[in-house]
């Protein structure tokens, strides 16, 4: 039986993880996290990545806009205090767009795919790197004042937020990890065209 560690073994481990703290990634661990976004597939080469790095004091700035967007959008005003804390209690937010080439051989669909990889590769070294990370969306990575404060104008648009830092130590008594999802639940072999 093979019991040595294999190499896939750190991206297996990866989960996400809502509570952060300091320290956030920085110096060479950052430029490393957004070198993995910039190795993302892209069709025909578009590179349509942005990546909007949102720390230190520009995160009350930020909580200050997701906060007016909500209260634009008639949200409670629960949810806009907890939209309001989200940014300050969040070491470093990594907005996470396409900068969509309209009417171009490459389809749109293709263009935020491409941005999805990146996020997903970003969350795989932010991970290995020994830090934790979470990609967030939500009615804010949506919302178009949100996206135009962000530099992204339709039909350029955010794909989300990774909200990134040092996973919190456990408090006893909370939930373990979550498993493995069942690959049988997720997996087929195909055998031919499907009937109605």
């Amino acid at each position: 039986m093979h019991t040595s560690p294999h190499p896939l073994d750190p991206l297996l481990s990866r989960q996400s993880t809502s509570t952060l703290e300091d320290p956030a990634p920085r110096g060479a661990d950052l430029d490393l996290i957004l070198d993995a976004g910039l190795r993302a597939p892209d069709h025909g080469r578009l590179r349509p990545w942005r990546f909007v790095l949102i720390r230190g004091e520009a995160r009350a700035a930020f909580s200050d806009c997701l906060a007016a967007a909500a209260r634009d959008r008639q949200a409670p005003q629960a949810q806009i205090d907890r939209i309001r804390a989200w940014p300050l209690q969040t070491p470093l937010l990594i907005g996470i767009g396409a900068q969509i080439r309209a009417g171009h051989a490459i389809p749109e669909i293709e263009q935020m795919l491409s941005a999805g990889a990146a996020a997903m590769n970003m969350l795989n070294a932010i991970h290995m790197l020994g830090y934790g990370g979470m990609w967030v969306t939500g009615a804010n990575t949506y919302d178009p004042k949100v996206n135009a404060a962000l530099g992204f104008l339709a039909p350029s648009r955010l794909v989300g937020f990774l909200a990134v830092g040092t996973p919190k130590a456990p408090t006893p008594g909370t939930t373990t990890p979550s498993g493995r999802p069942e690959r049988l639940a997720h997996v087929v072999d195909w055998s031919g065209p499907l009937t109605a």
